[in-house]
């Protein structure tokens, strides 16, 4: 974690964190903005050490490149330390708004992207995904069930047998992709907003994996947007403790 604390300790880093907590996926002109008294090779460089701690991840898109505001590590710091002290309902971390403008159809960039490095094989990694043994001990007490073939559906369970979630394969390549809708229905206004789309993918990187989840069609400022922002540090996170140390983490409320 020294590369974090290195990372967060210049005033000029903070201010760059600060505006993609504002609205993620900016460009390098829209953050150099941010900072008029720097050249853009000096923001550069603040981006390359904030992405270095992997604090923001990027996504290129032809000649653009768009940053955004990866909360895992901080999330990490969080149950490492804070959480143990905190009351406990702080669990998830404060939600981040965006300005993005969804339209009608499906969005070619992210909401937001999530970002783990994980010390375990990529088989291992793709198993937490879709075996629901797995995800009940990380991605709230769901057990996931599907088929795994391009539109079929896909469910989360609760413990008691009813629907959490359900959505349909967009698209498979196991062990490296997948891409569904999710359609949350523990709560009538989240059925209202419909269904937003998810993607998660597996790379292996210098004998350890690269996790990455990708969040789309949500509207700005919805209940959905919302939940899932907050709710999907906790997710990935306790992801990683599970295949690392075995164990998941606790409730976060």
């Amino acid at each position: 974690m020294d590369d974090v604390f290195k990372a967060i300790n210049d005033p000029s880093r903070r201010l760059l964190l600060d505006a993609l907590f504002e609205a993620d996926g900016q460009s390098l002109g829209e953050l150099a903005d941010r900072l008029p008294q720097m050249t853009r090779y000096g923001v550069m460089n603040h981006l390359r050490i904030l992405e270095e701690a992997n604090l923001v991840t990027t996504l290129k898109q032809g000649r653009s490149k768009f940053h955004y505001l990866n909360p895992v590590p901080i999330r990490l710091i969080h149950d490492r330390w804070i959480s143990k002290y905190a009351e406990p309902r702080v669990g998830a971390i404060a939600g981040i708004k965006a300005h993005l403008e969804q339209g009608g159809a499906r969005m070619s960039k992210p909401v937001h992207i999530y970002k783990a490095y994980i010390n375990a094989a990529q088989e291992a990694v793709w198993d937490a995904i879709v075996n629901g043994d797995q995800t009940v001990q990380y991605f709230y007490g769901t057990r996931v069930e599907s088929d795994w073939e391009v539109g079929s559906p896909i469910v989360y369970y609760q413990g008691d047998g009813s629907i959490a979630a359900d959505g349909e394969i967009i698209s498979i390549d196991a062990p490296k992709r997948l891409e569904y809708t999710f359609q949350a229905r523990w709560d009538p206004e989240l059925v209202a907003e419909g269904p937003s789309r998810e993607v998660w993918a597996v790379a292996e990187v210098n004998g350890m994996c690269e996790l990455t989840v990708e969040l789309y069609d949500v509207a700005p400022d919805s209940k959905t947007y919302d939940d899932f922002v907050n709710g999907f540090p906790y997710i990935v996170s306790g992801m990683k403790s599970l295949l690392e140390t075995g164990k998941g983490l606790p409730p976060p409320y």
